[in-house]
């Protein structure tokens, strides 16, 4: 990858992914390894490369992300948001599709916390009269 043309970053749950592009074939790597050996399930893949499918850029451009926190779900949703910021930023045009398509909102829904005195977030102990 010599010239970077843009870089972003996406965020999803706990994960965060800052992605480079740049002019090429449509190699795509997550931390510096093929996609298939890192995202093992195609759903994800899928979702992850939305934006490029939606730009009609898929073979236009190289991609490398790296990704850290979170799941893989999680993950793959900041790996989509960094790309569709990040084609934002490489070409302009692009804006307006990319958020009538919701890639460019970042999902704000997070883990809700555990409370205390209960066993889960919305769990409840079994109530018990006698």
């Amino acid at each position: 990858m010599a010239d970077i043309i843009s870089s972003a970053t996406g965020r999803r749950k706990t994960a965060v992914a800052r992605v480079q592009i740049a002019n090429g074939e449509g190699k795509f790597e997550v931390n510096r390894r093929e996609t298939a050996a890192y995202f093992p399930s195609e759903a994800l893949r899928t979702y992850m490369f939305q934006p490029l499918k939606i730009a009609g850029v898929e073979d236009k451009y190289d991609i490398r992300a790296f990704v850290k926190g979170g799941g893989l779900s999680g993950q793959a949703g900041a790996v989509r948001h960094a790309i569709a910021r990040a084609l934002c930023l490489a070409d302009a045009a692009l804006r307006a599709p990319l958020k009538s398509a919701g890639c460019l909102t970042r999902d704000s829904r997070m883990k809700e916390r555990k409370k205390p005195g209960q066993p889960g977030a919305r769990a409840r102990f079994q109530f018990s009269k006698r």
